[in-house]
């Protein structure tokens, strides 16, 4: 089946007082590194939703066979974004029967683990994959098709956890302990050196 992948970085990162999506690890910007990944996963298509920092993004992924979105209204928040980027994804394949969902300030995401959910996504039958750490779910999280109608109509900051919730029984757990850490705050940059 195909998957395509679409990755968030459309925010301020205001807590983090710079472009997080920007940030250099392990010598490639955040944006550019998991859009790489995807396309090493061969996700297709891959688009990446842009916003507050959409031209440095821009130039941070030159050269890759990505699709950018400029999404406007992105201090709307995660959930419009997605909308958003869903909705453009749609536009270059009407018939895209499922989608990866990746957030840029996730950095030990790899390329080993994004093939264990995607395959577990495929054996699973379940129409959600959702990486589980910490004593939660979260991305990076797989969708079918049949979930698209209601991603499309997330609003504001909601992401898609409250969905999930209206949905039970709808999702297989993958675990991911080390999904738990991401980049908000300069401490979590500060931690990267114990990763």
């Amino acid at each position: 089946m195909e998957t395509g992948a679409l990755i968030l970085a459309a925010g301020a990162s205001s807590r983090m007082g710079r472009p997080k999506q920007l940030l250099v690890w392990d010598g490639e910007p955040l944006v550019r590194r998991m859009a790489r990944i995807a396309l090493e996963v061969n996700c297709s298509p891959v688009g990446v939703v842009t916003g507050a920092h959409a031209e440095q993004a821009s130039v941070a992924l030159e050269g890759l066979n990505v699709q950018q979105f400029f999404f406007a209204g992105w201090q709307e928040g995660m959930g419009a974004s997605l909308r958003s980027g869903l909705a453009a994804m749609l536009q270059l394949r009407p018939g895209l029967p499922a989608l990866l969902v990746l957030m840029a300030d996730q950095p030990l995401v790899d390329v080993v683990y994004l093939e264990q959910l995607i395959s577990q996504f495929h054996r699973s039958g379940k129409p959600v994959a959702v990486s589980a750490y910490a004593g939660t779910t979260g991305p990076p999280v797989i969708f079918s098709k049949e979930m698209f109608p209601d991603l499309l109509i997330l609003q504001g900051d909601q992401g898609a956890k409250q969905l999930l919730l209206r949905h039970p029984g709808c999702c297989i757990d993958v675990s991911f302990p080390a999904g738990a850490y991401d980049l908000d705050t300069p401490e979590d940059w500060e931690k990267r050196n114990l990763m």
